[in-house]
């Protein structure tokens, strides 16, 4: 039996210019600072690139889960798509900033696969993804704008 896939976008406005938040949210190791449940995440092979990989450690409904990404886009101060690579979690998480004046919108689409780790959580597991997304984007607007 195969676990559909949940896809959750969001979108937000932040009052700062596109390159600062760019920068911001690509450097991994911001992450635990903004995204609720992040333990700590390390680039792991050089500098930020196409290829590049970064190792994440996070808590989700009272589980641990630790993962290795690969940087599959790489599109600097625009875009970047990141892809689970070892994970009990399987994610692929695109993140783009959009110049607004001079604010930017940040969008993203998170795709995971939540297997049979959470299968019994499956009904509502789509919503919580989507309220942790939203609280999360909502932070970093907070932090980037203070």
């Amino acid at each position: 039996m195969q676990t559909k896939k949940i896809e959750v976008k969001t979108s937000i406005l932040i009052d700062r210019p596109p390159e600062v938040v760019f920068n911001y949210i690509t450097n991994f190791e911001n992450n635990p600072d903004w995204q609720s449940g992040m333990v700590s995440a390390t680039l792991t092979n050089g500098e930020l690139r196409e290829g590049a990989t970064y190792d994440q450690v996070a808590k989700f409904l009272g589980k641990e889960i630790k993962t290795t990404f690969i940087v599959r886009q790489y599109n600097p101060y625009h875009k970047i798509q990141i892809e689970s690579v070892e994970s009990t979690f399987p994610i692929k998480v695109t993140r783009e900033v959009q110049v607004a004046g001079e604010s930017c919108v940040v969008k993203a689409v998170v795709e995971g696969n939540p297997g049979s780790l959470f299968s019994l959580a499956r009904p509502v597991l789509s919503k919580l993804v989507q309220r942790s997304i939203e609280k999360d984007y909502a932070h970093l607007k907070q932090l980037l704008e203070a």
